[in-house]
């Protein structure tokens, strides 16, 4: 036994992962990748980036926090767009949108490769399972981003905003903003998201006949407007309502329906936001027709 355990020397070190936790922000994973660089720890195979968040502590694992600095970031970000481009930099960050757990890992192990290999074409090599992973990833993205610009429903409140909420499988906010930011110049708007518990707003007294107002950025919503938003409704949102649902109700041909391919086209996850898909209290002459 003695001799076996001579001949398998291992030390500490080698056998724990070493791990880097980050700021749950974008230029937080900027400036861990220049931690990693700065203190030489890029082909360390056991190294992993996490969201300190994200983070669950172990007895084995070695963990170190790095602080956000823009100063770091921004030279991270330089050197990426460089390496990457404008295409390479969108799946960067949609890629860290995600949230997956392991994310800022796989993201950090794409980055390496570049880094490795700037002459390369990377984004193009699904032969790279980093790659491959980040490529099906902005595509689970883009299909939710997708999804978020068709299925949001705004509801008008006594304050005249219009008011939407949503889940969404990943952290779409910052990709769709801009869709409704171009669509809705004429009027107050906001989309929440109950899961990270921040919205954007968009003021239209802030803009002008050439430029649309900046969105603007809001947290710390009333719980209770949250989970009865129908408090606030006011009274057109209310007829809105019941007209769209009598609408749906009558368009509807029972005889062609198909609900799988309902919940295909309309994933059922959506629907406690979608009005047609309520019935009002004082909808009772729906249920008759139907």
């Amino acid at each position: 036994m003695s001799k076996l355990l001579q001949s398998h020397d291992y030390t500490v070190d080698h056998l724990t992962p070493s791990i880097v936790l980050y700021e749950p922000s974008f230029e937080g994973w900027l400036s861990a990748v220049f931690y990693v660089y700065g203190n030489k720890l890029q082909n360390d195979d056991s190294l992993q980036l996490i969201a300190q968040d994200c983070y669950v502590p172990s007895l084995i694992a070695q963990a170190t926090s790095v602080t956000t600095d823009e100063d770091n970031a921004e030279r991270v970000l330089i050197k990426l767009n460089k390496l990457l481009g404008r295409s390479g930099m969108r799946n960067i960050l949609w890629g860290f949108l995600s949230e997956k757990h392991n994310i800022g890992t796989i993201l950090f192990q794409v980055v390496k490769y570049a880094i490795d290999y700037p002459s390369r074409h990377i984004m193009e090599d699904l032969g790279n399972l980093n790659v491959l992973e980040l490529v099906q990833t902005v595509k689970s993205v883009g299909r939710e981003k997708h999804r978020m610009e068709a299925f949001v429903r705004f509801e008008h409140t006594t304050d005249d905003i219009y008011f939407a909420r949503v889940e969404p499988d990943f952290n779409v906010l910052p990709l769709i903003g801009e869709h409704f930011r171009q669509r809705y110049q004429d009027q107050h708007w906001a989309i929440y998201d109950l899961s990270r518990g921040y919205g954007i707003y968009y003021d239209k007294s802030q803009s002008t006949p050439k430029c649309p107002a900046a969105l603007q950025t809001i947290t710390d919503l009333d719980d209770t407007v949250l989970r009865n938003p129908a408090s606030i409704h006011s009274e057109d949102e209310q007829r809105y309502q019941k007209f769209w649902q009598g609408y749906f109700t009558n368009v509807n041909i029972k005889e062609r329906k198909n609900p799988r391919l309902h919940k295909q086209y309309l994933p059922q996850r959506y629907w406690k936001y979608l009005s047609e898909k309520q019935v009002l209290p004082n909808a009772e002459h729906l249920q008759k027709r139907r």
